[in-house]
């Protein structure tokens, strides 16, 4: 295989994007590009869906690699930003444990199957392709994140971020009311102890027949047994839940007979 260096993208001809032309995509782009919401030229898209065990087969090729790096930046960035601005009311912890969610290879891989069906795209090495490389969860998740990249090199910040809400919202959602529904009694306990209160308590009821049970919960804080919050459900776990979330609330808009102890 020649390696030429072609001129025909002028002064920014560089190394790294020799041969690109010898790696067509093994399915024609259109519905990828249409799935991503943007454009991204032919030899940058080829660069952000090469394989290295592609690369390795094809000497002169490049990789995902360097766009997957820049492109979990900007994915991180945005994911951080939008769910800073989304929970006010979370820890630094919280938003962690969201974001790591948000960003981990399951939801990115789901992303990558579902959304941008994004396997028949990927350019592998024989070995890694029989081996089902176009459906590994840890490719597809690299797949996203150098296609991100590859949006920010050629479009910048604002378009890279238009794109990673289309993909990512929905998942940012989920993640959201699973968010301080990690565990709503986990989290009023944090929210009473933010306010200096102490660990709110549960006081339970049973009505209806045997076989309809239905159960209420009453989250109670202090001596005086002042209830900040009630739920009823089917189980004892789903009526303190729901019992917790109310409190949690009415605690967040400040919305309670009791007083912070500083």
């Amino acid at each position: 295989m020649s390696h030429h260096h072609g001129t025909r993208s002028g002064e920014f001809a560089t190394p790294q994007h020799t041969d690109t032309a010898s790696a067509p995509l093994p399915v024609p782009s259109g519905a990828l590009l249409e799935a991503l919401g943007t454009t991204i030229t032919p030899d940058l898209l080829v660069e952000a869906l090469t394989h290295r065990s592609f690369a390795h087969e094809h000497p002169g090729t490049a990789n995902y690699e360097r766009l997957e790096f820049l492109g979990d930046a900007v994915l991180e960035l945005v994911v951080t930003e939008t769910l800073f601005a989304a929970h006010p009311d979370m820890t630094e912890g919280q938003l962690a444990k969201m974001r790591a969610k948000a960003v981990s290879e399951e939801s990115l891989s789901t992303i990558a199957r579902n959304k941008l069906h994004a396997g028949p795209y990927i350019l592998l090495g024989r070995g890694e392709s029989d081996d089902g490389g176009a459906d590994k969860s840890s490719i597809l998740c690299d797949i996203v994140e150098a296609l991100i990249g590859a949006t920010f090199v050629e479009h910048g910040i604002e378009t890279a971020r238009e794109v990673v809400h289309r993909l990512i919202d929905d998942t940012l959602r989920e993640v959201a009311t699973e968010g301080p529904a990690l565990d709503w009694k986990t989290s009023l306990v944090v929210k009473a102890h933010e306010l200096g209160l102490e660990e709110p308590r549960y006081r339970m009821e049973v009505s209806g027949p045997e076989y309809a049970q239905v159960f209420t919960a009453r989250a109670i804080l202090g001596d005086a047994g002042t209830v900040i919050g009630t739920g009823t459900g089917s189980s004892k776990r789903k009526a303190q839940l729901a019992a917790a979330e109310a409190a949690w609330h009415a605690l967040d808009t400040g919305d309670t007979p009791v007083c912070g102890r500083g």
